[in-house]
């Protein structure tokens, strides 16, 4: 037996500013969209050609409630090629939400309070971070 993750869902307010987020803060972009003729509702599935994992982003035309979309214990991960370049740009957007420099890795909030954990390549973990006690 066999599975294989292939996304992952999440609510928004905003398509379109959490659509500009994603493209600017990761260089995901729109893959596919769906919903019904009355535009009551869009799943706009997003990622790029690293590998086939999507997210999912739900939006709900006038839907004012609470989403829960979960808090910082409740999130997706990222592993980046230029960690330093990539902290730069979400600390000039402002996004960086928490920091842990000793095990190479910080979260970033998207519009909708979404975390996204940022860690290093595998190149670039630091040692101490690989020691274990």
């Amino acid at each position: 037996m066999r599975a294989k993750l292939i996304h992952r869902n999440t609510h928004v307010y905003d398509l379109d500013a959490t659509l500009a987020f994603y493209e600017k803060a990761l260089g995901l972009s729109e893959r596919r969209r769906k919903g019904p003729e009355d535009g009551s509702w869009l799943i706009v599935f997003i990622g790029n050609d690293e590998c086939d994992f999507e997210l999912e982003l739900t939006w709900n035309r006038g839907y004012e409630g609470i989403y829960d979309n979960g808090n910082g214990d409740t999130h997706v991960c990222v592993r980046v090629d230029d960690y330093d370049a990539f902290h730069a740009l979400h600390e000039e957007m402002g996004c960086i939400v928490k920091e842990n420099p000793k095990m190479g890795l910080y979260f970033i909030a998207d519009p909708d309070g979404c975390w996204i954990e940022v860690v290093r390549g595998l190149d670039e973990i630091p040692s101490e971070a690989l020691r274990t006690k």
